[in-house]
């Protein structure tokens, strides 16, 4: 193909095409006008402007992989997948769009009846609302089968009860997918999906702090908690109660598929950003790039960044043709962010001081990507998931 969607030395991704080029261009110029501008505002404030998801709406760039049926766009993981790797690209690290438009609206899309699909989607692909997803509590972590949060059946509702924590786009949603125990003696067979409408006059529902983050200052990550709040059972995800944990396992792939294009992406973005740094700073009479070690540093840089995007491409094909299997998105999470943080941290180190100062980008891209060997799964539980394979 003669796509330059996602382009390296060696050319374009194979499953990129001249659609996902428009694609590209057009998410360039959303994040170059609605968000770069005000990155520095949206860090001080702690979360992104609400506005900013119905412009992406506006532009159909919210929910590319969803059914037209239902306000999406009709397309694949491929589009959603340039969405997020235009995002790393323009430095944005505000709107958490994989929970957004990447994992939320596909949890509906799944398991969803079409009465909640047709109410739900539209909102959240129209950029109306803005979805969050509610599995991490204080005391669990990763370990999702042991969450605590209870959702007890009271007629109609289920009264649901318990806190989580570390929830992106927590201050900003107005649809939250709740993973809860609707039995507390079954373990990972009594947790269920259960999906809740909220605003801040919710009765039951209210939202705690917005964390002070290491990095992606911009982006709304709080702690959420329910006390008595009542949700219609007609809102539980799937045919029946206890189906939860397995559609978690089943979503979960792509939620770290997901990881696996930013870190590509910011892998990418960290050595172009070196090279041109490097060839523009002298020292001792030469370029820094005219030193040795500076060379060496990035080729092997280079070639990490070549591997890495080979990796995720083929990962990227396998998942567009339902191939991708759960030990393979695993290694795919824990190594390219783990190469992520590795490379940026070697870039970083060639620009000396100037890389400690949150003026230069790399900075920022050394904060922002600490959190990815962290969520969706810590990369322990990666390690742990892919032994099981052996």
């Amino acid at each position: 193909m003669t796509s330059s969607t996602v382009t390296t030395e060696s050319g374009a991704s194979p499953w990129t095409d001249d659609e996902l080029d428009a694609v590209a261009e057009l998410a360039r110029n959303f994040f170059a006008k609605e968000v770069t501008p005000h990155q520095r505002r949206f860090t001080e404030q702690g979360f992104p402007d609400k506005e900013v998801y119905g412009t992406l709406g506006e532009l159909g760039l919210s929910g590319m992989s969803i059914p037209t049926e239902f306000g999406g766009g009709g397309g694949t993981f491929a589009h959603d997948a340039v969405l997020f790797h235009e995002q790393v690209m323009a430095g944005d690290h505000s709107l958490q769009l994989g929970v957004h438009s990447g994992i939320v609206p596909h949890y509906l899309n799944a398991y969803g009846s079409h009465e909640q699909k047709s109410r739900w989607l539209p909102k959240l692909t129209s950029g109306e609302w803005v979805g969050a997803i509610a599995m991490t509590e204080p005391g669990t972590g990763s370990d999702l089968q042991n969450i605590t949060t209870k959702a007890v059946r009271d007629g109609g509702d289920y009264v649901i009860t318990g806190a989580k924590t570390f929830i992106s786009n927590g201050r900003n949603c107005d649809l939250v997918i709740i993973a809860a125990k609707t039995d507390a003696t079954l373990g990972a067979k009594g947790v269920s999906l259960i999906v809740a409408e909220v605003n801040d006059d919710t009765p039951g529902f209210s939202r705690g702090q917005i964390f002070d983050k290491l990095g992606q200052k911009g982006q709304d990550t709080t702690e959420l908690f329910f006390d008595g709040l009542r949700v219609p059972v007609d809102n539980l995800l799937g045919e029946r109660e206890g189906a939860g944990f397995v559609q978690l396992m089943q979503q979960l792939p792509q939620e770290r598929l997901i990881c696996g294009v930013a870190a590509v992406a910011a892998i990418e973005r960290a050595v172009a950003l070196t090279i041109e740094y490097t060839k523009s700073r002298t020292m001792f009479g030469k370029t820094l790039f005219d030193l040795q070690n500076t060379r060496f540093e990035l080729a092997e840089c280079a070639s990490l960044a070549r591997v890495s995007r080979t990796f995720i491409d083929d990962c990227i094909g396998k998942h567009l043709r339902g191939e991708l299997d759960v030990t393979t998105a695993a290694m795919a999470k824990y190594w390219l962010t783990d190469q992520q943080c590795a490379v940026i941290d070697r870039c970083l180190q060639l620009f000396g001081g100037y890389g400690y100062i949150l003026e230069y980008p790399i900075a920022q891209m050394y904060a922002d990507a600490r959190i990815q060997r962290i969520y969706a799964g810590s990369n322990e539980v990666m390690k742990e998931l892919i032994s099981r394979a052996l």
